[in-house]
Parts: C-alpha cells; structure tokens; sequence
C-alpha cells in the first residue's frame, strides 16, 4: 500500500469541505485517510489502483463517487505532427524491449506541479513498476530535444553523458557505480552487455532508463511548457497503461494530448497513446448474485457512473466503458467489487444463514500448517508466488528447453505478461532467489502452493494439486544438507521414503533422485545445475526438492481426508 500526501486547502478546493461525513466517505471508496491535520491529509492507496496516485487522479476519482461529476471521462489525444516520432532499434529488445511515448504541451508548472508530476513518477515507480524493475518513466523539457527520438541500446562504455544533479560527463558503467541513484538500481543493467538510452536528432542523450536522465536534456523547469514522456520496459500493456495515467494526470491540470508514431523494429508502426476506453462485458444477473443483491440495471449503471466508467447497451449485451487510465479491471469481477463499492458497503443488510453447522478446521489446512511449523523451526522463511508464470520462466530459465511438448494450460487474452498456469514451483523458488540476490545469504525459501495440469475428467479440463517446494541457496548448499531436512520431515510425520536415480534438467546428474513414498514417484530432489544459476543471475550454489503434498498426507494416515482423483504425475516437468 502506497501514501499520498495532499494538501488540505487545494483538495477542499476541489472537492468540498473536508467534513468528518466526507472523510468516511473517502475511506469507503477504499482509500482510507491514514492523517489529516490544518495543512494536509496522507490517503492509503491499495496496490490494484496505481491511477489514484496523483492529485488529479485522485480528484477525478472522489468527485465521481461523490456523484459531483459521474461518468466517464473522455480523454483525446491529437494526431502526431511531422517528426513526432520515436524509431526502436532492434538493440533494445535484447535489454529492455518495449516503450510507450507522448507530448504534452500548454503546460502552466509551478514548483508544486513539478513536485506533484515528480511524485506521481517515483510512486508508479516504486509500486506499479516494481522499483523501475517493470517500468521506468522520463518526463523531458521538449524545448531541448530534436525529434524524432530514437530508443538504442549501446556498450555502456560508448553511452556519455551527465546524469542529473552530476558535476560531471561519466559513462554508462561510471554512472551505475558514482551516481547515487546509479547505485541504487544498479543491479537493474549491471549484468547486461549493453545499455539502453533515449537519444534525440542531434545525438543529445535523454536518459538512460532504467537509471537517471540527463542533466542537459531530462529535468523540468517552471519554464517547460512542453514535455516528452516515455515509459520503457518489458510488458507493453504496463507501459501503455502508466503512459495513460500520467498523460490525463496532466490533461487535467490544463495540458493538451499529442500522440506520436512509434517504429518498432519487430511490431511495425503504431500511434501512442491509445487513449480509447476499453469495452468488457458483465451479466446483471452474476452482479446481483455475488453481492446478494436485486439492483436494476438503472441502479448499476450509477454505480459504474460513480466509479467513473461507462455504461451501453450493445445488441442486448451490457457493456462497461473501462477508462484508458483504469489498470486494475482485467475481470468480470472487478466490476462487481467497483458497483459494491460505489453501492456501499454500509447498505448492506446482515443476513444469518437459515442453516446450522458446526464448524471445523479443514484437515489438508492442519497439516500444511503442520509443514510450515516444522520447516519454519529449521530456519526456512515460507514465500508465496504467483499461480500465474511464463514459459520462458516455467522452461527455459531452469533449463528445459524442449518444452512444446510439456502440459502447458495458457491463458487466454491475458493482460500481463504471465500467460501459463505453473506446473511446478521449483521454478518459481529459483526467480525468488533472483530476483534477491543482493539479500544476505544463507537464503533458505520453501512454499507450499497449487500447481495445475490439464485432465479431461474435470469439467474445467485441468486438475489441481498442492505441492512442497524447499530451496536452499548460500556457499556451501550440497544434496545432503537438503536430504537431512527431508529426513526431519519424513521422522516428524512418520512417513518412510526412498530415493531412486532419475536425470531432470534442471538438476545435477548424479546429485539428483527422485523421491518414492510407498513405492510410487512423489517428488524430485537434487543440486541444481551450473548453467541455471548462471541463468538467473544467482551468486551461490542452489539445492532445491519439490514433492507431492498428496503423498504425503495420504501416507501421515489422515484418513478422513476427503480426496479428489488425480493424475499420477510428477510435480514437476521432466
């Protein structure tokens, strides 16, 4: 959850005065005000609303749901003008391969508008970009750059230029270790052969993304009435979706559109920003069931008003209008949370259930729990990842580079880059690690999570299974230190176990074996190899098991466990 700090007077200008009535309010549209004192009001903003981090984004948002101005907002943005054009080389896609751009112009700054853009940047940076890892933005004074603009990768030691509040001229490796904020993300491109920059026509560097722009050509002043913004990173549909929020932030403090014609390399020529509201389809009838609710279509149709989307009737179809901005309505479902929220939690009637029951604790949850205390006393730390990965992550980053014929359950129409439902967790405990290697070591993970296969006996086509993944990754990581905790588990829960040999790709031959619990496959365990550590940019030697949670309940005699059927496979891919 991110902080956004308001100053009183200006949002009371905005929205009215701030009554103790209106402060609920506030916090039952789900942002609640943590402080609010004569000079300024800090609102909690959750993660899934990336839009309201601004002072115009957030305004929009609350004067929609206090019904001062319902509805949609239509944001347009002109047709690009001769040169308004950035050209993306076929260099950035091996380092950071997408960008989204724009301009602004008729833009009146003063210091607090500068420091309201300057924050919204940090926060999507720090919260919707993940640390600059997802995305990073630059916002540059369009008086100082000649377009068109091209977006290059280079060898770090050709890139020269000053970065912002430097004294000096310094290279792309020089900035990543002598520039505070280098430093900071510096792991970001520390590992990479080449660099990416931003470079206008007369061959000025704008920046170089994701670290710092330039002193000459990236810093916004009281005079700039006119911006260039991009946003680079690894998913389009991210960069697409901040590029949105910053533009209308900026349209609403009295700014103008215009869009630029982007030439990718590889995609071909496209217009940015897109700016067009987005059409999803819902059922009145799902709606009124999953609140508990009997709303007329007028009434919903209000409700969407008040949370600033759209309402139209499409051959019988309800359609909602998702605004440009709006990054968290990916599902039918999401709509529903939205008329729950601008319907109002606290009109709902309390209802007790017409049955009797006697409530229990479900026996699988025991026994996980049992797990997670056992390994917790060894000193592991339990994480949890994603049910959603990638092939490249899933496969290939652990060394399975046949994986065409692996059971892969896709995604269809997904609005990130994670299109696959995993089927192991062994991957996604070896991305933790990368994703950490700057953390102290001994780094010692396990999880216990779903992980899914296809199986036409279900009426979904895909069957379900709960999993045990423990990693251990520090200097002297080996197979034995891993079978001693398998061991301590198996005397705990006085289950008996054999290991037989077995090659899997993404483990040592030899120092592998998978794991027999009453003589059939449970799981796989062994030392990861070279080349998947050096894959994922890890710096210490890597030990890692998955195996069936099944096998193990069935086999600690949990007898009134209610089971459902599953395939016979091992828990991961082999």
């Amino acid at each position: 959850m991110t902080t956004l700090t308001l100053n009183r007077k200006e949002l009371e200008r905005a929205i009215g005065k701030i009554t103790p009535e209106l402060e609920n309010k506030i916090s039952m549209f789900g942002t609640p005000v943590e402080s609010l004192t004569d000079n300024e009001i800090v609102i909690d903003i959750t993660a899934n609303r990336p839009d309201l981090l601004s002072f115009s984004g957030f305004t929009r948002a609350i004067l929609s749901f206090l019904g001062k101005k319902p509805g949609l907002r239509n944001y347009q943005a002109e047709k690009p003008e001769k040169d308004y054009k950035v050209i993306i080389d076929k260099s950035v896609k091996k380092v950071r391969p997408y960008t989204a751009c724009a301009i602004v112009k008729n833009l009146k700054l003063n210091d607090e508008k500068i420091k309201e853009i300057i924050d919204l940047q940090e926060k999507l940076h720090g919260s919707y970009g993940r640390n600059r890892k997802k995305l990073a933005i630059g916002i540059y004074p369009l008086e100082e750059l000649k377009l068109p603009i091209r977006f290059i990768a280079k060898d770090p030691l050709e890139i020269k230029f000053q970065p912002l509040d430097f004294p000096k001229e310094i290279n792309g490796r020089q900035i990543l270790s002598q520039h505070p904020t280098g430093r900071e993300y510096a792991h970001l491109l520390k590992d990479e052969e080449i660099f990416p920059i931003f470079i206008d026509s007369k061959d000025e560097i704008l920046s170089m993304p994701p670290i710092i722009n330039s002193e000459k050509t990236g810093k916004i002043t009281e005079k700039t009435r006119e911006v260039f913004i991009e946003c680079s990173g690894f998913n389009k549909e991210y960069l697409i979706k901040t590029l949105n929020m910053i533009v209308c932030a900026l349209s609403d403090i009295g700014g103008k559109i215009i869009a630029m014609e982007l030439e990718d390399s590889k995609e071909g020529k496209y217009i940015s920003p897109n700016l067009e509201s987005e059409k999803k389809e819902f059922s009145i009838s799902f709606v009124n069931k999953t609140l508990g609710l009997e709303l007329t279509e007028k009434t919903i149709k209000e409700c969407l008003e008040k949370m600033g989307i759209g309402y139209i009737k499409e051959k019988d179809k309800n359609i909602a209008l998702i605004p440009s901005y709006r990054a968290d309505i990916l599902h039918e479902i999401d709509l529903v949370e939205d008329i729950g929220i601008a319907y109002g939690y606290e009109n709902f009637v309390p209802e007790i259930p017409k049955i009797s029951t006697i409530g229990e604790e479900d026996k699988t949850s025991v026994f996980k729990r049992k797990i997670s205390e056992i390994l917790t006393g060894l000193g592991l730390l339990e994480i949890s990842s994603y049910h959603l990965s990638t092939k490249e992550k899933q496969f290939k980053k652990i060394g399975i580079k046949d994986y065409k014929n692996q059971d892969i359950i896709e995604v269809l129409d997904s609005k990130t880059e994670n299109d696959i439902l995993r089927n192991s967790l062994i991957s996604q405990s070896i991305d933790v690690l990368s994703k950490n290697t700057d953390s102290a070591y001994p780094q010692k993970i396990f999880e216990i999570g779903r992980i899914f296969f296809s199986d036409e006996s279900e009426d979904t086509g895909i069957a379900e299974k709960e999993s045990l993944c423990i990693t251990l990754c520090h200097e002297r990581a080996n197979f034995t230190e891993l079978k001693q905790i398998l061991d301590y588990i198996s005397r705990m829960l006085n289950i008996k176990y054999e290991i037989q040999d077995f090659e899997h790709p993404t483990l040592i031959t030899g120092r592998c074996g998978r794991i027999m619990i009453k003589g059939k496959p449970a799981g796989v365990i062994g030392e990861v190899v070279p080349f998947v550590i050096k894959n994922n940019k890890i710096k210490m030697p890597v030990i890692t098991m998955e195996i069936d949670l099944d096998s193990l309940f069935i086999a600690n005699n949990f007898n009134n466990r209610i089971s459902k059927k599953f395939p016979e496979k091992s828990p991961t891919p082999s």
